[in-house]
């Protein structure tokens, strides 16, 4: 993971999803976790982000 990818995805988790796996379900999964809370949506950012 990149310092900008990070930075997104502390910030805007569903923007550092989509930079990465482009418009799909992974991102509207973190789209849907970071609208329930914004830690999940964070913590899902950087296990998808990770892989």
């Amino acid at each position: 993971m990149s310092i900008l990818n990070i930075i997104l995805a502390i910030l805007l988790p569903p923007l550092a999803v989509f930079l990465t796996h482009g418009l799909g379900s992974k991102f509207l999964i973190c789209l849907l976790l970071t609208f329930v809370g914004w830690l999940p949506g964070v913590i899902y950012a950087f296990y998808v982000n990770s892989n």
